[in-house]
């Protein structure tokens, strides 16, 4: 997602996880391009599913560090007897754990190799490993919202407003909008309409509408 620069700090991203199958947005965050960012998203995401699933993402180091710490176990091995330094204690992943990268190679400003790397886990489906969907969300995002499109009057400057505002954004992505790749319905007039993300996964039982969301009498509970 666009950068920031120049602003508030050296490098602002949006960073969102999806679940691919309904286009759904489960996460997302405003923060900075490190380690304590991919930990928190990695974080909120896992709070948010109910099984472990195929990660897939870039090549950007960050995510299988935050991947570890959130499913990982601390593995201590017994003395051998041997003389030398007895084996550090390692932290390896839960064995449920999938996880695999797109790393797109350039040569010249263009892109000249794509290679599936699969860091964690067995028998990952290489034709599941793809993060076309995303980088096609990501575009729909900065089409849709001018203050995360970059030579713009309303590209954003403060991290609060935009992180305020990605919120709403997302809320009504997941609740609200049609998606065009989703199942077909009838509305109440009759007329064919798609599903929205929620609606989609089974979270709703219709598209919401903005006033309906705005409306909505949520209560924040503890997802600890």
């Amino acid at each position: 997602m666009p950068r920031m620069d120049e602003y508030e700090d050296e490098g602002t991203w949006v960073w969102a996880g999806l679940v691919s199958k309904y286009r759904l947005v489960i996460s997302h965050f405003v923060g900075e391009w490190k380690q304590y960012v991919a930990d928190k998203v990695v974080a909120m995401t896992s709070r948010r599913l109910s099984s472990m699933p195929l990660f897939v993402t870039d090549g950007l180091k960050f995510y299988t560090k935050a991947l570890l710490k959130q499913y990982g176990k601390l593995v201590e091995f017994s003395p051998t007897g041997k003389r030398g330094r007895p084996k550090k204690p390692k932290v390896v992943p839960d064995e449920n754990l999938k996880y695999a990268q797109i790393i797109k190679r350039r040569k010249g400003g263009h892109i000249s190799k794509v290679d599936k790397k699969v860091v964690f886990g067995k028998n990952v489906n290489h034709k599941m490993v793809s993060t076309s969907l995303i980088e096609r969300q990501n575009l729909t995002f900065r089409q849709d919202n001018n203050r995360i499109s970059g030579k713009t009057l309303g590209f954003s400057k403060k991290i609060k407003e935009l992180a305020n505002q990605m919120t709403l954004y997302f809320a009504n992505f997941n609740f609200c909008r049609p998606h065009g790749s989703l199942k077909k319905h009838f509305d109440e007039c009759g007329r064919v309409r798609r599903n929205c993300p929620a609606k989609e996964y089974g979270l709703i039982d219709h598209n919401w509408t903005l006033r309906e969301l705005l409306t909505y009498p949520y209560h924040k509970i503890s997802t600890n």
